[in-house]
């Protein structure tokens, strides 16, 4: 029988030794794949914007909302995340801090300042397609991300008609001092719906308000 090469044991046992040694001392951190970071485009999607009658009420955060300031809504991002925001039909950006919670629709993935939606020129088409990229976060590093518990939220319907006419009559004189309004179509009825709201709380001083004003103002949810 033939005797094995002691000097290949030895070269084999050594490499075995000094790979165990490079393995031992390198940690390994994996990132998730879904984790944005900051210079990096989180999301693409549609913009709107809201001035009153939220304008000095309290957001979500508890900051007073002041529609002069360059700040914004937004469903997952923590509060104090900046970002910028780019409009993608005209290439104008602008840069807000999260500060709210919204908009709470499908498709809708930041809701703007009356100041930022000027900045990138969307006040008058009441909506644009953006990108959004972190800018800074509140604590550094990956940026973090909550969930709400109602994804959804709720809209005050201010009228329901069958002639499509009349409810986009109404909507042009809701327009003129609401940010958002929307004419939703479904079953053969035309409904004029005002804003989305995360909180029923803020949904129900959209009511009482437009009641005031002599419309039969309902809330509804979102879905």
């Amino acid at each position: 029988m033939r005797k094995p090469c002691t000097s290949c044991a030895l070269l084999l046992a050594f490499g075995l030794a000094l790979l165990f040694a490079t393995t031992a001392c390198r940690t390994v951190t994996p990132t998730p794949r879904d984790a944005p970071v900051v210079g990096r485009v989180i999301e693409r999607g549609v913009a709107s914007w809201y001035g009153k009658p939220f304008h000095g009420r309290q957001t979500a955060s508890g900051a007073v909302y002041d529609m002069h300031e360059m700040t914004a809504a937004h469903k997952e991002l923590a509060f104090g995340t900046v970002v910028e925001v780019t409009n993608l039909d005209n290439g104008l950006s602008t840069v807000v801090e999260i500060t709210d919670r919204g908009p709470f629709i499908r498709g809708r993935v930041i809701d703007l300042s009356l100041a930022a939606a000027r900045e990138i020129e969307m006040v008058g088409p009441g909506t644009a397609k953006v990108e959004l990229r972190i800018v800074e976060t509140p604590h550094g590093g990956q940026v973090e991300r909550v969930r709400t518990a109602n994804a959804y939220g709720y809209t005050v319907q201010a009228g329901a008609f069958q002639e499509s006419s009349r409810a986009e009559r109404l909507r042009r004189q809701l327009a003129r001092r609401y940010a958002d309004v929307v004419v939703r179509s479904t079953d053969g009825w035309f409904r004029v719906h005002v804003g989305e709201y995360a909180e029923r709380e803020r949904a129900e001083r959209v009511q009482q308000e437009l009641t005031r004003r002599g419309f039969v103002a309902l809330i509804v949810p979102l879905s």
